[in-house]
């Protein structure tokens, strides 16, 4: 067997050491590029989700007082500051869940441009659910719409419904609550 001298062999390891250390260094690098475009990615993210969130929430220049009023037995009427009346109703009665529901709000005394409809979990984030009202042809100021309710595996679901009016001038927050999910929930006024 012939040795190679110690001093290639020295040599000879050290080129070895170096290929394997450039070899780990071009990996590292590749897993540090890697982990910061991630962390860049989630901060984008997180910069547009901050940027969008208020789109979820109404801009309104005035919200009413919470209507006693209970949506799941009737009509609702309400008296708008300037003196107009609006009255809000969801069909079929009672309100059931994961069916096409009804919207209508009929206006009086008051001139509108356009009216949404905010459908939300009290207690239970359901998700973005805001449909626009269509104004009806035949004169008057009567807006429709469709809307349905997730269900919620715990029986009893508490809305909160915001019947949101624009004037032109303002834009009006006109807060109900409702209760679905349980029979005796139409018998009731929500909390």
């Amino acid at each position: 067997m012939h040795s190679l001298p110690s001093k290639w062999r020295s040599r000879a390891i050290i080129k070895l050491l170096r290929a394997i250390g450039r070899h780990h260094t071009d990996v590292m690098i590749k897993t540090l590029l890697l982990d910061a475009a991630i962390l860049l990615g989630l901060a984008i993210l997180g910069v547009i989700g901050y940027k969008l969130a208020p789109l979820l929430d109404a801009k309104t220049d005035l919200t009413l007082p919470l209507s006693t009023c209970n949506l799941g037995r009737q009509a609702c009427a309400t008296t708008l500051p300037d003196g107009g009346q609006v009255e809000f109703s969801i069909e079929p009665r009672p309100i059931p869940t994961l069916k096409q529901l009804q919207l209508q709000a009929t206006f009086s005394g008051v001139e509108v441009r356009g009216v949404a409809v905010d459908l939300a979990g009290a207690e239970m984030q359901m998700g973005y659910n805001r449909p626009q009202l269509e104004r009806q042809p035949g004169g008057g100021e009567r807006f429709t719409g469709q809307a349905s309710l997730p269900v919620c595996i715990t029986g009893n679901m508490v809305w909160n419904i915001t019947v949101i009016v624009d004037t032109g001038k303002t834009v009006l927050a006109l807060p109900f609550r409702l209760v679905t999910g349980d029979r005796s929930a139409t018998d009731r006024r929500p909390d």
